[in-house]
């Protein structure tokens, strides 16, 4: 395997950095680089988005589909249309998807609707009187109902041909969810997604041992889509962390959903230098284990030169697809850790050369976790600076999660591999937005 110490799409955003730097900007001009990169497309041979065709988004938009947006009413209306002519779509500014039209804010209390409040929905599904029962009658159809209505105001979809993109360093989607459904040829860039939180999770009493709470709007979902490259932004939970959250029913009253999920017959994805941060359930990559009639032989995603920061699980959860996962840097946090690597059901994981930061307290046999998968194919990974032969470690510490050496193919779609032990250095001081 070679080894390259210079990228060509890296020394092409550092000469566009030079030329925006050398121009002082107009109050209408460029601010930064991230104008120029928004144009370009991804480079060939980078993953599995770079097949069959190749991703471009809005590079090629005209005049009447470009847009700065700073406020979720023209984010809104630069995504309506209806046409799949190229679009491209700056972000300026921090854009809060809990505005109402005027852009005034609006709390879980505006969203709820026929009587849901969050003491009445306790009152009524506590197990000591409920029971295990799924939750039914007026107060779980008052938190669907108000959990529609916020729907609409946090989830934005993204049409064919896009192109969204942060203009300068400091670009944020604060609680929205984008969704990328049914939609072909895609590119997000340069933004930070911070805090998709909902207002009315739902309790299962079903779900683990004890039960739990869930939530929807991850803050990006790839759902049915094709060719979508998602390159250096920061996912975060932000100003909400799952730590600062009240426990009801002795469960944590979870408000977050994924980061960034990978669903539904999606194919042709790479996500690179992005950050995730201090988060639970990341990153999944096929959604059920009874999919594969609409997953088997697509969810082909790439995740290279990612930053995973203090993450729980899920880095990723993996069915059905063809995933190359190579030349990520692994945080883990000293308390609370589960693992980074799930194999599921007829997945074909392919991690190697990456760099995992592990704290003593994490146990290395749990990186890898079998989720009703048989096997990976793990090489040449680094822990905390030296090679580890992870899923010997896996096989070798928990005897009933067994899995063979051979994901069943080999990925070709890489224009460079790093040196693991030269991962950190690289790729934490580079990923994430504002870094373009």
């Amino acid at each position: 395997m070679r080894t390259f110490r210079c990228h060509a799409r890296v020394a092409s955003v550092l000469c566009c950095a030079s030329l925006a730097l050398a121009a002082a900007p107009s109050a209408t001009a460029a601010p930064s680089a991230s104008y120029a990169s928004a144009r370009a497309g991804l480079p060939a041979g980078d993953g599995w988005a770079s097949a069959e065709g190749g991703t471009t988004g809005g590079a090629k938009a005209d005049k009447a589909h470009t847009f700065t947006v700073t406020n979720r009413a023209e984010l809104a209306k630069a995504l309506a249309g209806g046409d799949t002519a190229p679009r491209l779509i700056y972000v300026k500014g921090t854009i809060d998807a809990n505005t109402d039209d005027s852009g005034k804010p609006l709390s879980c209390a505006d969203y709820a609707t026929d009587g849901y409040t969050t003491e009445k929905y306790l009152a009524a599904y506590d197990p000591a009187t409920w029971g295990d029962a799924q939750p039914s009658g007026p107060q779980e159809d008052a938190r669907a109902a108000s959990a529609a209505v916020q729907a609409t105001r946090v989830k934005l979809a993204v049409p064919s041909n896009t192109t969204i993109a942060g203009a300068g360093r400091d670009a944020r989607l604060l609680g929205a969810s984008l969704q990328v459904t049914g939609a072909d040829n895609v590119i997000i860039r340069n933004l930070t997604f911070e805090d998709a939180y909902d207002c009315f999770p739902a309790w299962d009493p079903t779900d683990g041992a004890e039960g739990a709470w869930n939530s929807e709007y991850d803050n990006l979902v790839v759902y049915g889509s094709t060719h979508v490259w998602v390159d250096h932004n920061t996912f975060t939970d932000g100003r909400r962390p799952d730590s600062a959250q009240p426990r009801y029913y002795g469960q944590l009253y979870q408000q977050h959903d994924g980061e960034l999920d990978v669903v539904r017959g999606a194919d042709l994805v790479t996500a690179s230098w992005n950050v995730f941060a201090d988060h639970d359930k990341t990153l999944m990559i096929g959604n059920s284990d009874s999919a594969g009639a609409t997953d088997r032989g697509k969810l082909r995603v790439t995740l290279h030169h990612n930053v995973f920061k203090n993450i729980v699980e899920r880095a990723p959860r993996v069915r059905f697809g063809k995933v190359d996962a190579y030349n990520n840097h692994y945080i883990a946090p000293a308390d609370g850790y589960v693992y980074s690597w799930g194999v599921g059901v007829e997945s074909q994981l392919y991690a190697e050369a990456n760099a995992l930061t592990l704290p003593g307290t994490v146990d290395r046999a749990k990186v890898i976790k079998q989720w009703k998968g048989t096997a990976l194919t793990e090489e040449n990974n680094y822990v905390n600076g030296k090679p580890v032969d992870l899923l010997a470690v896996h096989n070798a510490g928990v005897p009933a999660e067994q899995l063979g050496d051979d994901a069943g193919w080999t990925p070709t779609l890489r224009t460079r591999v790093d040196a693991p032990r030269a991962v950190p250095d690289i790729v934490d001081g580079r990923a994430g937005a504002g870094r373009l």
